[in-house]
């Protein structure tokens, strides 16, 4: 389960919380039936968005058992039978062409994920037999994620592609290169996306706006996880674009902040039937990863934007140690995880509930300390809306929509 863009449920409220679970729960779903139970390692919490988005630009997308621009005979919902991550209950998840691109998405980008892995031989990844069978599974979900995109119209070359150039184009880069030229690709492949779920609408004059979403959608995954993982990459010599390109985080936090205001604007000129969920995911909850990623809730457009540990009382009493070591110095950082050791985890912490539920869990992958969804909640009256389900509708919410 990655993805950065992972909303409280306290602040979705009942509805949109069974509605984002329903998204969740299908492309899970649509993954174990049209490629098999192994690919449904590759559910993410960014992938759904494709979902969501379909779904919510289609009409009656709401009422089960209805067939909609994109639904299958069943409707956009189907009741699914229990499931140890829900507890053992039952569930309505959703359906239909918006689930399958996802699943296909997903696929596509998750062999992308093996292959470089293999290719940088990361953790277990260094010994030839693992790398070898990890090889053949990468090239399994490419293939399985380029029928599933074909089976709905949409040709997943166009993600294999971008995935190709950014080999080429990290190679390429140095000091002085604009970061924004090392994250085009994965712009490119996030616009095409979602794109497409107005073609899987029927709605095609939304095409433009969502692509326009889309890029900066890929902007920032790809800025918050260069920012999310710099420490840690340049502890282990890793590859990192705002490292590689000189790029200050006062600078990205910026990009963050005009790739946000830009989503914000092109949503508008999108023709939604229901889009509280999707307005919510993608403007509020996408805000609050930028800070997370950050560690800070301060405008990046400040002349003197801070982004180092808290101040005052709070402080850190060690110098660079956030857990104030009386012995001083750094503690030692965890080694990352390899890909199957990282799957492993992954399913550990859905089991146990701990993503959810707990106030701090282990990254599955980096190994880095992450807050739960509900841990440490702190839902004001705008941001849970449970009175009106989204902020959107909240007069206390300056949104323009």
């Amino acid at each position: 389960m990655f993805g950065i863009v992972r909303p409280c449920g306290h602040r979705l409220g009942e509805s949109l919380k069974t509605q984002w679970m329903a998204h969740l729960c299908g492309l899970c779903l649509a993954l174990r039936r049209d490629h098999g139970q192994f690919a449904r390692v590759v559910t993410n919490y960014d992938g759904l968005l494709i979902s969501v988005l379909t779904e919510a630009q289609a009409v009656n997308a709401r009422k089960a058992g209805t067939a909609g621009a994109a639904g299958t005979a069943g409707g956009w919902r189907r009741t699914a039978g229990p499931c140890p991550l829900r507890g053992m209950r039952t569930a309505s998840v959703a359906q239909g062409e918006g689930a399958r691109l996802a699943a296909a998405v997903s696929l596509v980008l998750a062999s992308a994920k093996v292959r470089d892995h293999v290719a940088d031989r990361d953790g277990l990844l260094a010994r030839k037999p693992v790398a070898l069978a990890a090889r053949r599974v990468a090239d399994s979900w490419g293939r399985a994620g380029a029928r599933g995109g074909s089976a709905v119209g949409f040709d997943t070359a166009l993600l294999v592609d971008a995935v190709d150039r950014q080999v080429g184009i990290e190679a390429l880069a140095g000091p002085g290169t604009p970061v924004l030229t090392v994250t085009e690709p994965t712009e490119t492949a996030t616009a095409a996306a979602f794109a497409h779920t107005a073609v899987l609408a029927g709605r095609p004059g939304n095409a433009a706006p969502l692509a326009e979403a889309g890029r900066l959608f890929g902007r920032l995954a790809h800025l918050l996880d260069a920012v999310e993982d710099r420490e840690a990459d340049a502890a282990s010599g890793a590859w990192n674009p705002l490292t590689a390109t000189g790029t200050s985080l006062t600078e990205a936090r910026r990009l963050a902040d005009d790739a946000l205001h830009g989503i914000r604007l092109a949503l508008r000129e999108v023709e939604f039937v229901d889009g509280k969920l999707a307005h919510l995911l993608l403007v509020h909850e996408l805000g609050r990863s930028v800070d997370r990623a950050f560690g800070t809730t301060s405008c990046g457009h400040a002349p003197e934007a801070s982004f180092g540990p808290p101040q005052g009382p709070y402080a850190p009493q060690a110098p660079g140690n956030p857990y104030g070591n009386p012995f001083g110095g750094e503690p030692p950082r965890p080694d990352k995880r390899g890909f199957w050791a990282g799957c492993a985890a992954a399913l550990g912490l859905c089991c146990t509930c701990k993503v959810c539920c707990a106030d701090e869990y282990e990254g599955a992958w980096s190994r880095r300390k992450r807050e739960g969804w509900c841990g440490n909640c702190d839902c004001s009256c705008c941001e849970a809306c449970e009175c009106c389900e989204c902020c959107e509708c909240c007069s206390c919410c300056d949104c323009g929509l």
